[in-house]
């Protein structure tokens, strides 16, 4: 996304608590967050597959994506080393 998608997001919200937005404003404005939304993620999403988890004995270990229940509302990632259980006080 692009800086000028994301000055036509605070356009849009600025208008919508000004004046209000019409029906085509309002898709755009839907669109926009959903796009940012959609790479903010996507960008999370790289950053934390490169983390590594120094242990004890100086190796290093990748984090593992732990999904949330399927039926749950909104899905979340949680994200733990692997060797959860050992790293607990």
């Amino acid at each position: 996304m692009d800086r000028k998608d994301i000055e036509r997001i605070n356009e849009l919200a600025r208008k919508q608590r000004g004046e209000g937005l019409t029906a085509v404003e309002a898709a755009e404005q839907q669109a926009l967050r959903r796009q940012y939304l959609d790479e903010f993620r996507q960008s999370m999403i790289a950053t934390l597959d490169s983390v590594r988890v120094e242990q004890e004995d100086g190796s290093y270990i990748p984090l593992e994506r732990k999904e949330t229940a399927p039926d749950s509302q909104p899905r979340v990632m949680v994200v733990e080393p692997l060797d959860a259980e050992a790293n607990k006080p």
